[in-house]
């Protein structure tokens, strides 16, 4: 070894002990990461059927609630419903029910229940027909005047959603339901979702009456 090897020898080895420890750390974060949430195609229906029985008495037992103050969560992306469990359990979403529902749940828990209730059936709703065409227009092509977006440009023509983007369905859900959703936005009552929030802000209460009538009547 030459006496300029002898010199770059110490520097060297410190640099490779620097990446093997650096590569050591994200090796353990990564392996930490799949521990806490469970990758895809691991959820397990069955089990979330079992763990949601409790859910049923507000949710009905296959998702479709009886009450149209209460959501269908039939359907549902499991991706967005899991999200909304944990903002349930982390308080990023509050509500008087679901917030200590979702409070002893466990990652593997939530991803079961999710599954579950995105297999199953959406029941199909009606709209009301004196506010079809005032609904379809600002669902399909949003309120330029007020900045007022298409509600189809993000949860689809027929409201199936973007579970890619974290975007929910809409189709079939309860007007009452969406309405309610739309005020807690438009009065940031549910802090969770900034552009629902700035969104709402810009609706009139007609509006919100009418798209989320024409909403429940999607399929």
């Amino acid at each position: 070894m030459s006496s300029r090897e002898r010199m770059l020898y110490p520097v060297c080895t410190f640099k490779i002990k620097t990446i093997i420890d650096d590569v050591s750390k994200s090796i353990a974060f990564l392996v930490v990461v799949v521990v806490l949430v469970p990758a895809d195609g691991q959820a397990d229906p069955t089990a979330g059927e079992a763990k949601a029985a409790v859910c049923a008495a507000c949710h009905g037992e296959r998702g479709n609630s009886q009450n149209p103050e209460w959501p269908k969560l039939a359907g549902q992306h499991p991706n967005y419903l899991a999200q909304q469990l944990r903002d349930f359990k982390s308080g990023a979403r509050k509500n008087e029910v679901m917030s200590p529902m979702a409070a002893p749940l466990s990652e593997t828990d939530i991803a079961d229940i999710a599954e579950f209730y995105s297999a199953q059936k959406r029941q199909t709703g009606m709209a009301d027909p004196g506010l079809v065409e005032a609904g379809e227009r600002l669902y399909r092509g949003g309120n330029a005047a007020t900045g007022v977006p298409a509600c189809m440009a993000c949860h689809g023509p027929a409201g199936a959603g973007n579970p890619a983007a974290g975007f929910p369905a809409l189709s079939s859900q309860y007007a009452a339901y969406t309405r309610n959703q739309l005020h807690a936005y438009r009065s940031s009552e549910r802090p969770n979702g900034q552009t629902m929030q700035a969104i709402a802000a810009r609706m009139s209460e007609s509006e919100i009456e009418a798209v989320a009538s024409y909403i429940e009547g999607l399929r």
